[in-house]
């Protein structure tokens, strides 16, 4: 059933800024380059499919791997290969990177055909063709979530709306501006899958979209849209999960392990898109904002285009900005060069003046316990960090750790501003099996 009226896991309120909201998404113009990373997914890179000097089109094939854990990668405009290099990514690793010099022609590749698709079997191979990975940030390719050994083992699917960090608003527009793709993929998957329930959550701060998908589906018994009470997390997959239908993903597990698939709905409504046109994920919507943004808006570019390309689109920036981020301001990952390319998973870049990027200086723990009432997992953050301190393995794992969804509630609770998430990532990593 779903979780109407039940208990809400705990959170923090963080201010919304959902400055974007009313920004109808606008296509960029074709840069005259473009930089796509070989490695935009969890799992083995892909190995180039060009060379140095081949013409490619739009949705052509440029990259893939013979391993089960990766997603192929799809040329987003017409133009000459220039290079096969590599390039260091915004977390330190480095990726290989084809070059395209744009003809502004956009060609579209002969390959790009809607798929057939009459069974499951079929259904899989059109989302590995497609080349989706989880466009809510974490980059999971499609084909690996949606692969059951059993489909007997879940029951339900839950549609990730939630969009609970502060600025980003493409997930909105999603539901705003394509719901009739997003209902496709949802009835493909409910087909294919043999799903009986699907439950679609959005945070209560979006009621154009709550009233919206409500509408589209009130004829439909097996969809329903639950409304969550707008405060951060509410987007994680355990929170969603619990908050929806009442599933509870235990430690260790992956969702359809508790019977249910959690699909992010910009992802959900790109499956109703691909089955409709055959087009692969080339294109990217993310939001531009932060204070230090000329003009924000939400932005549909190229995969590969860089954000100085992206931030030029949208005026450029009122003055050099501060602090970068890719994603959110709870999650997201620090940038520091703005010609870094844009991959499948970012749905936002932010921009932010020196005014707004305050100087944090960690204080003594204060014993308060706020990061204790703020964690959605119910975790005590403040033992986790003496426990990590002393190296305790046997306390971290008997204070769950590996619970911790990252989310940045603790942190973003402590007055006494600890980097308790930071201690929490290390604290996993040091408990970790020694390969």
């Amino acid at each position: 059933m779903s979780n109407n009226g039940k208990k809400t896991l705990p959170g923090v309120h963080v201010p919304h800024h959902k400055n974007t909201n009313d920004s109808v998404p606008q296509v960029m113009p074709v840069p005259d380059k473009v930089y796509i990373s070989l490695h935009m997914h969890m799992g083995a890179p892909c190995d180039p499919l060009v060379k140095k000097g081949d013409y490619v089109k739009v949705g052509q094939l440029i990259g893939s791997s013979q391993a089960f854990m990766s997603a192929r990668t799809h040329s987003s405009v017409s133009g000459t290969v220039e290079a096969i290099t590599t390039m260091t990514t915004s977390i330190g690793a480095v990726d290989q990177v084809v070059v395209i010099a744009t003809d502004g022609k956009q060609e579209v590749s002969e390959e790009v055909k809607p798929p057939v698709v009459t069974n499951y079997q079929e259904f899989l191979e059109a989302l590995k063709c497609s080349g989706l990975v989880g466009l809510g940030g974490a980059g999971f390719p499609a084909h690996v979530k949606f692969n059951l050994k059993d489909l007997n083992a879940v029951d339900t699917l839950v549609i990730n709306a939630a969009e609970c960090e502060p600025y980003i608003t493409t997930d909105l527009r999603t539901m705003l501006d394509k719901s009739e793709m997003l209902f496709k993929g949802i009835k493909a998957v409910q087909k294919y899958m043999e799903i009986n329930k699907v439950y679609i959550g959005i945070e209560d701060n979006k009621p154009q979209a709550i009233e919206k998908l409500r509408q589209e589906c009130a004829n439909d018994p097996t969809i329903e849209v639950v409304p969550l009470k707008a405060m951060y997390p509410k987007g994680a997959e355990k929170v969603i999960a619990y908050e929806t239908c009442g599933k509870v993903i235990k430690e260790g597990q992956l969702p359809y392990q508790a019977g249910v698939i959690i699909s992010n709905v910009t992802s959900m409504a790109f499956i109703g898109e691909y089955l409709t046109t055959g087009m692969p994920l080339i294109t990217k919507t993310l939001t531009i904002d932060g204070s230090a943004i000329k003009e924000p808006k939400n932005v549909v570019a190229p995969i590969g285009a860089t954000f100085k390309d992206i931030v030029d689109f949208c005026g450029g920036f009122k003055e050099e900005p501060a602090k970068l981020l890719m994603g959110g301001p709870m999650m997201g990952t620090p940038l520091y060069d703005v010609n870094y390319p844009l991959v499948k998973n970012n749905n936002a870049l932010l921009a932010f003046a020196k005014a707004d990027v305050p100087k944090i200086q960690e204080t003594a723990c204060i014993r308060c316990g706020r990061c204790v009432r703020a964690c959605p997992m119910g975790l005590m953050p403040s033992l986790i960090e003496t426990a990590f301190k002393m190296k305790n393995i046997d306390e971290l794992k008997a204070l769950k750790v590996n619970l911790c969804i990252e989310c940045g509630c603790c942190a973003y609770a402590c007055p006494a501003k600890r980097s308790l998430v930071v201690v929490n990532k290390l604290s996993k990593r040091l408990i970790a099996p020694k390969k």
